[in-house]
């Protein structure tokens, strides 16, 4: 007698597994109707597709069955997983015929697909697709030759701030890309936009502290008041820029302290830059004593202005000298110039040499340097009046 055979697990699995999916599609759009003029048709005709199809499937299995029970024994463990599947198919085919005679009561609106306003739709997500991605790769192209030029600079601020600048440009056109392709589905973006305004709010407020810095970084990087090796004076903070990064700046001050300064701090605060100066300025108040006459003085200052003609170290553009004060103690020449380099030593050389050639000058002419002096007037009884010098 030949022996019937037949694969139970696999089809109970199937039957299964359609059951299962076929209760979670019904279940998700019955729930959650999709409200999109263009993909509610489109939608509604592939579930009642599916929902077809599944039952012929069905009724094909069902055939198979009533088959296959005229072969078996009715007390045989065949049998009994036969009767299983076909508890199963009969529940599934149930379902779906349910599933298509509600669309014939009413319960789906099912409305023609319109050919025109799909095309549209899928053309404007290709559009948006394009455009995104060409900005996308633009942003690539603008990151490269902005690569190269920060190269050029002493600065590595640019160079920590070009990733961050190009991850956020990138991660823009992206989200607009995606917003632009929602809308052309038919959604309302309004309540979308809503919700990425109050979270970039909340994250604004969160981050208020590092966000300043990134905006201080960046007036730095435009701006440029100060490079690396400046002296620089901001505030009681005097120093050298040693290092300016993504978040500080570090200061090497004179004592060899090491300050760093929030970004945003030091791009608000008035700012000194001496390695900025073409020249630098030397201004010096010469006094002498009220002995020397009229003509002595006339002579100090067309000589003291004749030193400063000849002397290499001082610029030739622009420089004073004049009788300016009749001090406490003193009467001043005020000498008022600059000297052609701005190096802090050569500039105190350049210094102590001119003071040196006007003293000289000054002893030539026998003229004194005057210092705070006072003179004190002493009546005797008899009304005469002797002076008296009181250092």
């Amino acid at each position: 007698m030949k022996k019937f055979s037949l694969r139970i697990d696999p089809a109970s699995f199937l039957i299964r597994c359609s059951l299962g999916l076929a209760n979670c599609m019904s279940s998700f759009y019955l729930t959650n109707p999709v409200r999109s003029p263009i993909v509610e048709p489109l939608s509604i005709h592939i579930l009642m597709f599916f929902f077809g199809q599944f039952n012929n499937i069905l009724m094909t299995v069902l055939g198979n069955i009533d088959l296959a029970k005229v072969r078996l024994a009715a007390e045989s463990p065949a049998m009994l997983h036969l009767k299983h599947i076909e508890s199963a198919a009969l529940k599934a085919a149930d379902l779906a015929t349910q599933m298509l005679a509600y669309s014939g009561k009413g319960k789906f609106v099912v409305e023609p697909l319109n050919l025109d306003r799909f095309a549209t739709a899928v053309l404007k997500l290709l559009v948006t697709f394009d455009i995104g991605w060409a900005l996308f790769n633009l942003i690539g192209v603008l990151d490269i030759w902005f690569s190269s030029w920060a190269s050029k600079t002493e600065s590595t601020l640019d160079d920590h701030l070009l990733p961050f600048v190009r991850k956020s440009l990138r991660a823009f056109v992206i989200l607009m890309a995606i917003i632009m392709a929602i809308q052309n589905l038919g959604y309302s973006i309004s309540g979308l936009l809503a919700s990425l305004g109050i979270g970039g709010l909340a994250f604004a407020l969160a981050a208020k502290d590092t966000l300043s810095n990134v905006f201080g970084s960046l007036m730095i990087l435009l701006d440029r008041p100060f490079r690396i090796g400046d002296w620089i004076k901001a505030g009681d903070m005097e120093g050298t820029v040693e290092e300016i990064g993504f978040r500080s700046t570090k200061i090497r001050t004179f004592a060899k302290t090491l300050i760093s300064v929030p970004n945003n701090v030091i791009a608000n605060l008035p700012l000194d830059n001496f390695s900025r100066m073409p020249k630098r300025r030397i201004k010096l108040t010469i006094g002498v004593t009220y002995d020397t006459s009229a003509e002595q003085m006339a002579a100090a200052v067309e000589k003291i202005r004749e030193l400063l003609r000849q002397h290499q170290a001082i610029d030739q553009d622009f420089w004073l000298v004049n009788f300016t004060d009749f001090g406490a103690s003193s009467l001043d020449i005020m000498v008022y110039c600059f000297t052609t380099t701005t190096v802090w030593g050569d500039y105190l050389d350049a210094r102590q040499d001119l003071n040196l050639k006007i003293m000289q000058l000054l002893e030539g002419m026998g003229l004194e340097i005057a210092f705070p002096s006072r003179t004190v007037y002493l009546q005797h009884q008899q009304g005469d009046m002797q002076p008296g010098s009181v250092e």
